[in-house]
């Protein structure tokens, strides 16, 4: 905290939050990844704090302390006039997020296979109708956010307390330049291996649920390489209030 004096700063770090203002905080923080992982942020399109405030129906304080959490993250970045946006995606950032999801994703999904059983490969099946329904009526939002909760069903199994945060934060890192190119090439054009990582995971086989990971990383991010080069990253679709 710029400006504060170490005893003042060692007194704040001591001070338990006001009542209610920690829970307030989850449940901004909570929608702001949500408007994340759906592509409500627009890149390249700033917003405000109070325009924030306005739509969660709360004081901008709790926003900018939620915010202020997820610029820590690279999720967002507060610029020097104090609007808010996704940082910029280039060429060598998306080379390093396809990098990381490629080195931590499947890790966590061979970790995950002991875990997960025939119950949990229905309710990955039944995500995955409901994913194939939104894109075939075109519904990115709706894909996105499903296919975020096919992905962490697995995830979460494994129980890491320090890959699944990572990679959460990388979900929230390329997820809104996801929604631009849906609302470019539209939702004909993904390919997933989701029947693959279902079939693993009834069969229990750690190896070939690691692989339809994988491969569903790669087609998600080869997808995102070409829908970008030429970044005119406006309006693909809703955004949250400026």
């Amino acid at each position: 905290m710029a400006g504060q004096s170490r005893p003042q700063q060692a007194k704040d770090l001591q001070e338990p939050p006001a009542p209610g203002r920690h829970s307030l905080r989850d449940t901004v923080e909570e929608a702001l990844r949500e408007a994340l992982l759906t592509g409500r942020f627009v890149p390249g399109r700033a917003v405000t704090l109070r325009g924030l405030a306005q739509e969660l129906k709360v004081s901008p304080m709790p926003v900018r302390e939620a915010v202020r959490a997820m610029a820590a993250g690279h999720a967002l970045e507060i610029r020097a006039n104090g609007r808010i946006q996704v940082p910029t995606m280039t060429p060598s950032r998306l080379a390093e997020i396809v990098k990381a999801r490629l080195l931590l994703e499947p890790e966590l999904a061979q970790a995950a296979a002991s875990s997960l059983g025939p119950r949990d490969a229905a309710r990955l099946a039944a995500i995955d109708d409901r994913i194939d329904a939104s894109l075939d009526g075109g519904d990115a939002e709706t894909y996105m956010r499903l296919n975020h909760s096919f992905h962490f069903l697995i995830y979460r199994a494994a129980g890491s307390q320090v890959l699944l945060p990572l990679v959460e934060s990388l979900w929230l890192q390329f997820a809104p330049f996801m929604r631009t190119v849906y609302g470019r090439v539209g939702t004909f054009a993904l390919v997933d291996h989701h029947k693959e990582a279902i079939e693993a995971v009834r069969a229990r086989d750690a190896a070939a649920l690691r692989e339809a990971v994988a491969a569903d990383i790669r087609c998600g991010m080869d997808l995102l390489d070409t829908g970008l080069p030429d970044t005119g990253l406006a309006d693909a679709g809703p955004s949250v209030a400026e």
